[in-house]
């Protein structure tokens, strides 16, 4: 019977407890696979090799750096799960400042803190197989994904924008009609277009998609009502790092 581990790192628990969420899908997997890690689910612990892992949070500590690389090692196909695995997620809002800083306002003895001075994604520290974008992750998307694992497929993952989705659901669009600033043209799409059928704009927490046209999308963003502040506010949530990645590189092609 085939092996599933899940592992948390640096994270708020979100994306192991969409898995919990399953409740009779999660029932039916446990018939075709022995769960042989899974702390927040399960205290009993199996030894490895594993032929699935999901892993969610960011690589935050020395320690995660090398537990990252040992699930790697035991692990056959391994899954990142969550903004937080996928892009370093809201706490890589360290990578832009001091972190040194940070421990000294927030703790009272910081030199009982051990970190590294970055919160990185899982795939800048070994080879992932499948990323889950979101925040939390789409549990039809995990499903998907384990149910393609099972019977030796490759997941079909979306790779197109939340207004992709939109249209194919039959949402107006709420920055034309509405005048709302929506992430959408630059997000990756798994969501269902959750916030624009709520007639909210889409604020990215899928993470930027393979080629966003940021130096298009930022201009219609102030035209749209938001001031510089409120530009960096939205790009700087729960994929901070890819949409800085990405603005970056929209300044250097217009430069």
């Amino acid at each position: 019977m085939p092996t599933l581990a899940v592992w948390k790192f640096a994270s708020c628990d979100g994306c192991q407890l969409t898995l919990l969420d399953c409740e009779d899908e999660l029932l039916t997997l446990a018939e075709q696979v022995q769960i042989a890690a899974f702390a927040e689910a399960s205290s009993a612990m199996v030894a490895g090799p594993y032929d699935v892992s999901l892993v969610e949070g960011s690589i935050t500590t020395a320690s995660d750096a090398q537990r990252i690389r040992e699930i790697r090692s035991q692990s056959t196909v391994l899954v990142a799960i969550g903004a937080c695995a996928t892009a370093g997620g809201i706490q890589a809002l360290r990578n832009f400042a001091d972190v040194d800083e940070f421990a000294s306002v927030v703790y009272a003895r910081p030199d009982y803190i051990q970190t590294l001075a970055t919160s990185t994604p899982a795939s800048e520290h070994v080879t992932v197989d499948y990323e889950l974008r979101g925040c939390p992750i789409d549990r039809g998307q995990l499903l998907e994904t384990l149910a393609a694992l099972l019977v030796g497929r490759k997941p079909r993952l979306p790779a197109a924008t939340v207004c992709t989705e939109c249209k194919r659901a039959g949402v107006t669009c709420v920055t034309v009609a509405e005048g709302i600033a929506c992430l959408g043209p630059v997000t990756h799409a798994g969501c269902g277009a959750l916030c624009p059928r709520h007639h909210r704009g889409c604020y990215g927490c899928f993470g930027p998609m393979a080629t966003p046209n940021m130096g298009a999308m930022i201009p219609l963003l102030h035209r749209d009502g938001m001031s510089g502040g409120d530009v960096d506010r939205v790009f700087g949530t729960f994929n901070v790092t890819q949409f800085e990645a990405e603005r970056n590189k929209a300044e250097r092609n217009e430069a």
